[in-house]
Order: structure tokens, then C-alpha cells, then sequence
């Protein structure tokens, strides 16, 4: 099959994050094909090709999409080419990935004697919800791996630092009374605690958020080389229970895309001491990554593509459930388009991204062979 027409196939193949089976079935068919013995558990599909007697390299990218959104022009289950774009859900996050893997994994199925070493492809479930049953349920079961790609859409640009992802929920203490007695307050004048304990007088609680949401608005985080800075995002608030009641909680959520030099915990505590409002940790399992410029495979992936140096990445992938292993996240199509209307990927693209991977995985073998 040649890689657009797998690729077809695979943007045909419904895949909402959740509901891969269908697709999974497919992969497990086509790779048995050209002679993979293919393993799988729920709704993971991985095999090996290799001697297995040398260093091992993980191919790894995500089968789900998201589902479709709203202002799509064409049918987003039904793969159109319209010149050289392919349209469809899924045909840029990452089904082209998917799709360069498996026809990179075809072409050394038949040439396993020469491979000196191990490559394992994995091409995993629910990667759009940070599910439970994607890469993260089988990676003990992949063996020894000593570095991995990750495919996601990065123009082919190798990603060799990745943000993570801190959610802390935060919540404002008050003192309720009646709205028509009240007056400018603050925690020290009704000498209220941050659990909400008071002498006397009434402490509106969002006011104490608002003073909270200004500070962290104003937050300035050590920047990394490869991703800048780190924002602290405010992105849910609720307060109040009637509308001539001084409300005596509010609560907000606040979103971190950190970066590998920003320690989760830390951070966390750091902001709990300024702000007013109590902090607890919500979410903490997207944790930043980093792969030093000089391993192996980041010189691989470089040479492979032709660039002078790494990038970062902004978004979250399945790299974050990797552990310490070194990775770069690099596969074709543009960031840009994903979990868009109309989502599409150029012929070329898959060409080309078919043709990184193979470098990149001549070289890797040839580097640390050396």
C-alpha cells in the first residue's frame, strides 16, 4: 500500500480519543502484512524489528483524534485530496505520523539482519485526553528502550524540549453579611484567617481573588532558551451564592504551561506564599521535558532534517509519560492546523517525513554504534 493510501485509510478509520478500536484492528493488520509480530493490549499496537542485540529505538505516535469541531467545509471522515492537500480529521494530528512510521517500519521489516539493533514501533490510544490506557499502561512491556521519537506535528523541526502542564486550584476565604451593610474590607480589618475566620466585620471573597488573579497576572517565571517564558493562566472562577449576599469563597483554577527548568512543586509553594488565597496542587502530571542538544539521537534527528539546531515545543504530547528517557518530538505537518476545521496534510510532507524517519534511524544506529 503505498503511504497515501495508508494514510487515506487511516483518516477514513474513525479514532475519537476513546473509541479506537476499529482503527487499532487496522494497524494490527496492516503491520502483520509485511510480516510484524504484533502485539497489543486495549487499544495499543507495538512490534519490534531487529536483531535486538544492540541499542533500541522507540518510534511512538497517538491513534485518536480530537472530535470534530464546528465550521468544517468538507465531510471530516471522509479523506478528500483537493490538489495535493489531503483533508481530514486526524490527517495532520498525527495519523500522518502513524502513517510515515508504519511505511519506514515496512521497509525495514525486510532488511531486519542489517538492523543492529532494536526499533519498536508503538502507536497508542486516548493520547488527546492524557487517558490512562495509552502509552504510559504499556511502556514496561516495549523492554529496554534507549531513546525515542514521538510523533506529533512539528513541521519536521526536532523538539527537543517540551512544556509541561501545573493546574493549581486556589480558594478565596471570606465573611458573608448583607450587601447593604457593607464596606471596604480587607482581611485585616475583619481580622480573618485564610480559612475564613473571623472577629467581626465582612470580607467579600472575591475581592481577596481578584487581588490574587492581579498578582498572578503580573508573574514573572525564569524563562527557558527553547520555550521563553511561563504564564499563569486564570481560566476558571466561581463565587457567590445570591446576588445581595457578600460571598465568603470563591474559587479559581490557574494553568501553567512550565517549562524544564520550573519545578512543579516548587512553583506551587512559591505561589501558595504570596497569594492570599489558599493553593493546592490540582494536576501535575504533565511534567516538562528536555533532551540535551548533544545526545545521540538529538544529532540524529538534526542531520536527518537538515537543521542547524532544536526547537521547543509548546503543546503537550505522550512524551510527558516517557520517563527520563531521551526524546525528540519531530513528525510532518504544521502545529498549526491541528484540532482545526478542515485539517489537512501536503503529499510532501508525508514523503518527507517518511524520509526523516529513516535517516533518523540510519543515523541514530551509526552514532552510537560509533
Amino acid at each position: 500500500m503505498k503511504p497515501v493510501e495508508l494514510l487515506e485509510r487511516l483518516v477514513a478509520t474513525a479514532s475519537v480519543s476513546g473509541d479506537e478500536s476499529r482503527i487499532a484492528d487496522f494497524v494490527a493488520r496492516h503491520a502483520r502484512g509485511f510480516g510484524a509480530v504484533v502485539e497489543r493490549s486495549d487499544n495499543n499496537i507495538w512490534f519490534s524489528l531487529g536483531r535486538g542485540d544492540g541499542p533500541t529505538l522507540l518510534f511512538n505516535s497517538h491513534l485518536d483524534t480530537v472530535p470534530a469541531c464546528a465550521g468544517w467545509t468538507l465531510d471530516p471522515m471522509k479523506p478528500a485530496w483537493r490538489g495535493s492537500r489531503l483533508y481530514g480529521l486526524g490527517s495532520n494530528d498525527a495519523k500522518a505520523s502513524v502513517a510515515a512510521m508504519l511505511s519506514v517500519a515496512e521497509c525495514l521489516a525486510g532488511m531486519q539482519e542489517r538492523i543492529p539493533g532494536r526499533v519498536v514501533f508503538a502507536l497508542t490510544a486516548e493520547e488527546e485526553i492524557g487517558g490512562q490506557k495509552g502509552i504510559a499502561s504499556v511502556l514496561d512491556m516495549l523492554g529496554p528502550v534507549n531513546a525515542a521519537i514521538v510523533g506529533e506535528p512539528t513541521s519536521l523541526e526536532a523538539c527537543t524540549a517540551q512544556r509541561g502542564m501545573l493546574i493549581l486550584k486556589c480558594v478565596s476565604h471570606g465573611v458573608s453579611g448583607h450587601v447593604a451593610h457593607s464596606r471596604p474590607s480587607t482581611y485585616a480589618d475583619a481580622s480573618v484567617d485564610r480559612e475564613g475566620r473571623s472577629h467581626g466585620g465582612s470580607v467579600n471573597a472575591i475581592e481577596v481573588a481578584a487581588r490574587d488573579v492581579t498578582r498572578l497576572a503580573q508573574w514573572e517565571f525564569e524563562p527557558h532558551e527553547l520555550l521563553g517564558q511561563t504564564r499563569a493562566q486564570v481560566t476558571q472562577i466561581q463565587g457567590g451564592l445570591q446576588r445581595n449576599q457578600i460571598p465568603d469563597r470563591c474559587e479559581f483554577f490557574v494553568d501553567l504551561r512550565t517549562t524544564p527548568n520550573l519545578d512543579h512543586s516548587s512553583v506551587a509553594a512559591e505561589i501558595d506564599a504570596a497569594l492570599e488565597s489558599e493553593v493546592t496542587i490540582h494536576s501535575a502530571r504533565y511534567l516538562p521535558k528536555h533532551t540535551d542538544s548533544g545526545h545521540p539521537l538529538v544529532r540524529a534527528a538534526l542531520t536527518a532534517n537538515g537543521r542547524d539546531t532544536p526547537v521547543g515545543s509548546n503543546t503537550t504530547s505522550d512524551w510527558a509519560f516517557l520517563g527520563d528517557l531521551p526524546v525528540v518530538k519531530l513528525g510532518p505537518g504544521d502545529t498549526q492546523r491541528s484540532h482545526r476545521p478542515d485539517e489537512y496534510l501536503e503529499a510532501e510532507e508525508l514523503a518527507a517525513g517518511i524520509r526523516v524517519y529513516s535517516q533518523i534511524t540510519r543515523q541514530f544506529f551509526e552514532v552510537v554504534s560509533a
